[in-house]
């Protein structure tokens, strides 16, 4: 497979997911076109956060390739014991070819951040210090300068730019305060905010609204939309309220015992049958 146009920001081909005899995302295929909202929906279960892994590098995928703006950066093909334990389709589709792995500092330094299901805070840090620790992912900085403090200027502009995002995120005022301190829907925009530092072309979110109140989940919706407008961001995110999805989503992918069962502009997707009647339910 040749590298793609980069009008797709992430495209996720054939890839599986195997632990032990358990196949919990199987050949998946999915396309996320530049500076859109896609949703990804299923009931829990479905594969949706391990598809999220494979994407971020936490997992290697047992088989298939994913690329971001047109290059592979992930492709893998069972191996070793797998090959013989692997249950999942096509398992010789990538086998001639050079597997790639990479952990997820060097996707995220790539320009592809996410936040997680459960809030992942770092939760001995102040508001500010979980959004400057990201800075640092793109510090222009090595260790001799480190070391004999040479990098002031550097340090500098990160203090300052962290500043000027908790400001323009609502989130300034609770600076000093321990970041798990701040009430559930602000720790979810300081998750948001910590990724925004690392300055993504393409946001992962695993379920923002989880946890979340109708008026904050409207108040989300809205966040969303800015922020894709504001940092010219592609958004790819999990979620169950379906209210969100059906608001800001371009496209929706449906998931379901680690395949896709259907796709489309969120009005065929709210009509489908089958997604009527497995996740929205019957009336």
């Amino acid at each position: 497979m040749h590298d793609l146009s980069d009008a797709c920001m992430l495209k996720v081909e054939d890839v599986s997911m195997q632990f032990g005899g358990v196949l919990a995302v199987n050949s998946l295929d999915i396309e996320v076109p530049k500076d859109k909202i896609v949703a990804l929906i299923g009931p829990n279960g479905a594969g949706k956060t391990t598809a999220f892994n494979c994407i971020s590098g936490v997992y290697e995928p047992t088989n298939g390739v994913i690329y971001y703006e047109g290059k592979a950066i992930l492709r893998n093909y069972p191996r070793g014991k797998m090959k013989k334990k692997y249950i999942g389709s096509e398992p010789e589709k990538f086998s001639g070819q050079k597997a790639l792995s990479l952990s997820p500092d060097k996707i995220t330094k790539m320009g592809i951040a996410r936040t997680f299901q459960n809030i992942r805070l770092f939760k001995s840090m102040t508001v500010f210090e979980n959004v400057l620790v990201a800075k640092h992912m793109n510090a222009k900085q090595n260790p001799l300068t480190a070391t004999f403090r040479l990098n002031h200027r550097e340090e500098e502009r990160m203090r300052r730019e962290s500043l000027e995002l908790l400001k323009e995120q609502g989130l300034l005022k609770y600076a000093e305060e321990q970041a798990t301190a701040l009430p559930y829907g602000l720790q979810r925009r300081l998750e948001m905010a910590r990724a925004l530092a690392t300055k993504p072309k393409l946001l992962l979110l695993d379920e923002p609204a989880a946890g979340m109140n109708p008026r904050e989940t409207v108040e989300l919706a809205d966040f969303i939309k800015e922020i894709r407008e504001k940092y010219d961001l592609t958004i790819f995110l999990i979620e169950h309220h379906m209210d969100l999805v059906m608001r800001i989503s371009d496209h929706i992918y449906v998931m379901d015992f680690g395949t896709v069962i259907a796709e489309g502009r969120p009005e065929e997707v709210k009509n489908d049958p089958k997604v009527i009647e497995a996740y929205l339910g019957v009336q």
